[in-house]
């Protein structure tokens, strides 16, 4: 029963060990944890205890409860992102996250109860969807925890800065301070273990900024004792694919042999380190802590930024549901 969990674990473990920035590593992950999850279940079941019947029920049950008190959670870290952040389309995805939820218990509901035909293949289709999202969001979250968490390489040649926005124009805000500081401490043990590389801060000037965001976080870090010498500075990219980019081309220019270490927000770290993976850049991403409150709405932004990455697939498998969601209309 739990042979099929242990050789996708098998695999998954092969695959990290070659390259650890894959989406295809979440998914086998998620796949793993799947699997093992119905092989238990199925030996509670198939026992024919009383006991393996009753656990059953409960882990439904807590399932169950999981997503009301999820919905509450994401209604509640809504309100506060809008108090704190304001009402931009990007502060409300936790706010939208919950109403989804909300819309889809009622809808199955009304399926349940009105049982026609259609209502029974619009809730088909619904269901399956929101299962296989609901999937791929899991497996994205435990993976996006267990890549925070291996080991960096011991030796860099450079430390990478993504930037992220300044405040009033030329202040760097406590998000982006939390790289830099991220990024000392990284430096620092690089250089503890005999190889000090160069820092490139990566950020350009926006219409509403007074100066490139790479050179405030260069004052930043000499402000606060960083050698000045140790830093370039990349200042014409205003997204992350355009961080990355450009200073790839800073890298090789100094050294084609390069390897690296990103830093940016622990919440963006795996979908930079696919952006990365996808640009050819040798190195792994690392992530620097981000405020309790901000973190559930950035990282269903994360994951939405995923799926689009990977729309194709993901459009294509959502409408098998839809079309299983059309044949239960047709057989009723």
């Amino acid at each position: 029963m739990y042979a099929p969990a242990a050789l996708l674990f098998l695999v998954l473990c092969w695959r990290v060990l070659r390259e650890r920035r894959r989406f295809s590593n979440a998914v086998l992950l998620g796949l793993t944890a799947l699997c093992a999850l119905v092989g238990w279940l199925f030996q509670l079941i198939s026992s024919g205890t009383a006991s393996g019947t009753v656990v059953a029920g409960v882990l439904l049950a807590v399932g169950g409860l999981g997503i009301l008190l999820l919905t509450g959670l994401l209604f509640s870290n809504g309100l506060r992102m809008v108090r704190k952040e304001g009402r931009s389309p990007t502060n409300l995805l936790s706010l939208m996250a919950a109403l989804c939820v909300v819309g889809l218990i009622a809808l199955l509901i009304a399926a349940a109860v009105v049982r026609t035909p259609v209502m029974l293949g619009v809730g088909a289709a619904a269901l399956g969807v929101a299962c296989y999202l609901s999937f791929l969001f899991l497996s994205f979250l435990a993976y996006a925890f267990l890549y925070g968490r291996l080991q960096v390489r011991r030796k860099a040649d450079y430390v990478v800065v993504l930037g992220s926005g300044l405040s009033g124009g030329s202040k760097v805000p406590p998000l982006l301070a939390g790289r830099l500081d991220r990024a000392r401490e990284v430096h620092a043990r690089l250089t503890g273990r005999g190889h000090s590389p160069v820092l490139i801060t990566s950020g350009g000037q926006g219409p509403d900024e007074d100066l490139p965001e790479s050179h405030a976080m260069a004052d930043y870090l000499t402000d606060r004792g960083f050698p000045g010498e140790l830093i370039e500075r990349e200042d014409k990219s205003t997204t992350t694919e355009e961080n990355l980019r450009y200073s790839k081309a800073v890298m090789e220019k100094g050294n084609p042999g390069y390897r690296c270490v990103v830093v940016t927000n622990n919440y963006h770290a795996f979908r930079a380190a696919l952006t990365a993976r996808r640009l050819g850049i040798r190195g792994q991403v690392v992530g620097a802590p981000t405020a309790r409150y901000f973190w559930p709405n950035a990282t269903i932004r994360e994951f939405a930024a995923v799926l689009v990455a990977y729309k194709r697939t993901n459009a294509a498998i959502c409408l098998l549901f839809v079309a299983a969601g059309v044949l239960v209309w047709a057989l009723r």
